[in-house]
């Protein structure tokens, strides 16, 4: 059993549900019930016991918890006592990143924090929203650069970055919609968005999903959940005909010539970044790197 499972598994217990669990986890329900299926498999007992009103623990459920919870406080005092040895430097700054992150917004900062700690090594992970916030609260990354603002107390944020998204499609499609400022949503009509799984980052899939479907679009076939999608497969579908897809100005992947980047009229959809790190964090170098993050306004 790792970390998360534990925390997972705790949460469920406290919540009495596994919608509310969820919600607090930043996970879908289908993912959460699925670990804890998974758990019970693993570990040959019942640890749950589902009802109509919610679940509780069973017995074993009830050995578990106080043993998880025995375990993750003393994991989380372990970490924190590491972490006050790297207060000045000369420790591991582990960062989770998202996809298509604007390329120059970590230079500076990076640059500002091995200037001023040239012992602090910096590690980082390519992940979604949702498991960037699991990854914190685990202790698994020191700061994450996510696409939705956390809920609770135990992490901070600031806003890093907004973006207003523009639109990819086939050269000759966009000549035939494009107006004087752009393309507008609704000309969009008719072509399969290609997206992102909403487990990846609930709020952020659900505002945008949102914007589109009022403007009339039809989402598609969205992407197996927890399977993200690379510009590349993005390109793909989207020169292939019958699709589009969103990203920002200046985006940084070579575009084939029958395909092109448009702004949308109007501006209707932008993009946030936050940078979130645990409440409890004394680093010294962290809050180097952090100071270097300045909001960067719209894009």
């Amino acid at each position: 059993m790792d970390l998360r499972e534990m925390r997972a598994f705790v949460v469920v217990v406290e919540e009495g549900g596994l919608s509310a669990a969820a919600r607090r986890l930043h996970v879908s329900q289908p993912a959460l019930s699925q670990t804890m299926n998974t758990l019970e498999r693993r570990l040959g007992l019942r640890l749950l016991e589902r009802g109509n009103t919610g679940v509780r623990a069973t017995e074993a459920g009830m050995t578990l918890l106080a043993e998880a919870r025995a375990v993750l406080a003393r994991h989380d005092q372990a970490m924190a006592a590491v972490a006050r040895h790297a207060a000045d430097g000369g420790g591991l700054v582990r960062i989770g990143i998202p996809l298509e992150l604007p390329s120059d917004l970590l230079s500076g900062p990076l640059a500002g924090l091995t200037a001023a700690y040239p012992g602090t090594r910096v590690q980082a992970r390519h992940m979604s929203t949702t498991d960037q916030f699991a990854a914190l609260r685990a202790g698994e990354i020191d700061v994450g650069l996510v696409r939705e603002h956390p809920i609770g107390q135990d992490l901070d944020a600031m806003l890093v970055v907004e973006e207003r998204l523009g639109v990819v499609l086939a050269a000759e499609a966009a000549a035939r919609i494009a107006g004087p400022d752009g393309i507008r949503l609704e000309e969009l009509a008719g072509l399969d968005w290609v997206g992102f799984p909403r487990s990846g980052s609930p709020a952020w899939y659900d505002e945008l999903t949102a914007i589109l479907r009022s403007h009339g679009l039809d989402l598609g076939i969205p992407p197996p959940e927890g399977q993200e999608l690379i510009a590349e497969v993005k390109l793909a579908a989207v020169t292939a005909g019958g699709a589009f897809a969103l990203a920002p100005p200046g985006w940084d992947r070579p575009l084939p010539d029958a395909v092109t980047w448009s702004p949308l009229a109007g501006h209707p959809i932008v993009r946030r970044t936050w940078a979130v790190w645990p409440a409890t964090s004394h680093r010294r170098d962290l809050a180097r790197l952090l100071a270097g993050l300045e909001y960067r306004g719209l894009q």
